[in-house]
């Protein structure tokens, strides 16, 4: 299966001006754990998680003034949409990170997660675990 297949294409945009709380609110409105940040001063996408928010909070930083920019991830690896699955999950491990920006054309089509990855093979697992009656 390809990543295209696997993805979410609901990709939340957010500037790095953007305050933790309100990144939280958009993120949980739209049911997503992260959302991708368009800096054009900072040297582009970035990616800003659920993860990423819960270490700010638990530091005791304030949401309301905390901005997105200061706890982005700007070194981001990107996936293809036409990468499998196993690559995008190899990246993942290997990085040890649990979201992939998709870009096609340099832009953002989607997000792939692990929880996409765990959608995907584990109807295939299930039906090979069935035992014979």
């Amino acid at each position: 299966m390809l990543v295209r297949e696997a993805m979410s294409s609901v990709v939340l945009t957010i500037g790095p001006d953007h305050t933790l709380r309100q990144a939280a609110a958009l993120m949980s409105a739209r049911r997503v754990g992260a959302a991708v940040v368009y800096d054009p001063d900072a040297g582009g996408i970035g990616i800003l998680t659920e993860r990423d928010i819960l270490n700010s909070v638990g530091r005791d930083q304030d949401p309301d003034t905390e901005r997105a920019h200061a706890h982005t991830t700007t070194d981001v690896v990107f996936a293809a949409p036409s990468w499998t699955v196993e690559e995008a999950a190899g990246a993942m491990a290997h990085g040890g990170f649990r979201h992939l920006i998709v870009l096609d054309r340099d832009e953002p089509v989607g997000i792939v997660s692990v929880r996409d990855i765990i959608r995907c093979w584990a109807p295939a697992r299930q039906q090979t675990q069935r035992v014979p009656a």
